[in-house]
């Protein structure tokens, strides 16, 4: 089943970076998720999933999270990255303001504008140029209810319209934007710019906050480099 965004929810994403897509798994969706996330509990601060089989039913364009990221890149939308985080009382970390600037590729290809080179979890990760990031779609699907004490992301309104944002101006940025805290309940998914500026506070009610990240692109890569995928 396709989804499609209103003109009011395309115009909101395109000028605020984020758009709030209510009860977008149901019940047994939901469930279903939960089991096949089952054997992946997040260490720490989370974990990077790669080859989890379970998932591509959810995550493929006609799946119920795969669906609503083709809503806002098209039918050619597949998942390039994805990362479980759990927020518990012995995990409970703070993220400070920051944009995501990198990607996950099979292999190192030195091209052009892509750089620096880092390895994650046994993935190499590389910064592409800010273009490739603004294609990008991030979608965060909520397993837990987040109110205002678990620790709801804040995200920079805007913000992703602005290119790269040097570290020293990101203060200033996000007094500009303002603020916007993004509640959830089970089955929401956030829909996001990729760029975005965002942070996250610690848990003031800390027992659990799942939620699967998932970032989504609808365009190759250039130079021979291929996304890694999940």
């Amino acid at each position: 089943m396709t989804l499609t965004l209103s003109p009011r929810q395309r115009t909101q994403f395109t000028e605020s970076g984020a758009l709030h897509m209510a009860a977008a798994l149901d019940a047994p969706a939901l469930h279903g998720l939960e089991d096949a996330l089952s054997g992946h509990a997040p260490e720490e601060a989370g974990i990077r999933l790669h080859g989890v089989v379970a998932l591509a039913p959810f995550l493929a364009s006609a799946g119920p999270v795969g669906r609503a990221a083709a809503a806002a890149l098209g039918e050619a939308a597949r998942p390039v990255r994805a990362v479980y985080f759990d927020k518990t009382a012995a995990a409970n970390w703070a993220v400070p303001w920051h944009q995501d600037r990198t990607i996950v590729v099979r292999e190192r290809i030195e091209v052009a504008g892509f750089g620096p080179w880092t390895t994650k979890a046994g993935l190499q990760h590389v910064a592409p140029p800010y273009e490739v990031l603004a294609r990008m779609v991030t979608l965060r699907v909520h397993l837990d209810a987040v109110p205002g004490g678990n620790a709801p992301l804040l995200i920079a309104p805007g913000s992703h319209r602005l290119g790269r944002i040097a570290e020293a101006d990101v203060p200033k940025v996000v007094a500009r934007c303002g603020t916007a805290v993004c509640h959830a309940e089970p089955g929401d998914i956030w829909l996001y710019a990729t760029p975005i500026l965002h942070a996250s506070e610690p848990s003031k009610q800390p027992g659990h906050r799942r939620v699967l990240q998932v970032d989504f692109a609808a365009a190759e890569l250039p130079g021979g480099l291929a996304w890694l995928g999940v």
